[in-house]
């Protein structure tokens, strides 16, 4: 992956072909509709927590990662440009412009905002003596490490998470006394 080239340059790039770039889409467009038929299957077999790590599902979570990585690599090569395709973000809920100030912020602070920091973990090869339960216990090292960075930049940290399939919620209290 060079930045060398004239793909990462300023001027226009008026003759590109578009075909390795739409084969990209197509094939991560097949996985994605694989991974659909595969986890209504799965999901029709096992429940949700046993469907989540079911090998078919994760070997084609993989899959459809390592094609997320051909397009974006794609789309480099060809226009230079480094696409985010990958993140997940759901529009807010109209309460959740209430969230930002629901938190005890420190004194002279204006508001504080929610950040996301996601990962897309494969699962490891097989005979290795780690599964994928492991990582959350990488990420509250990282989270515990990264409040310490914020500290020492000047920013607080009201409140950090780490969480596995979907954003922790922050916030909300009242559902935890209901589980």
């Amino acid at each position: 992956m060079s930045h060398e080239d004239t793909t990462h340059g300023p001027a226009p790039l008026p003759a590109v072909d578009p075909t390795a770039m739409h084969a990209a889409v197509d094939a991560l467009a097949a996985a994605l509709h694989e991974y659909v038929s595969t986890a209504v299957g799965v999901r029709a077999e096992f429940g949700a927590a046993e469907s989540d790590d079911d090998p078919r599902i994760l070997a084609l979570e993989n899959r459809v990662g390592q094609l997320n990585a051909s397009l974006f690599d794609s789309l480099h090569d060809a226009l230079g440009m480094h696409p985010d395709l990958t993140s997940s973000v759901w529009e807010p809920e109209d309460d959740e412009h209430e969230h930002e100030h629901a938190h005890d912020l420190p004194e002279g602070a204006e508001q504080a905002e929610v950040f996301y920091l996601g990962f897309v973990v494969s699962a490891p090869p097989d005979g290795a003596d780690m599964t994928l339960d492991g990582v959350i216990d990488v990420l509250d090292q990282a989270g515990e490490d990264a409040t310490n960075t914020f500290a020492d930049a000047g920013y607080e940290v009201v409140e950090w998470a780490a969480s596995r399939g979907a954003a922790p919620g922050f916030g909300d209290d009242e559902d935890e006394d209901d589980e």
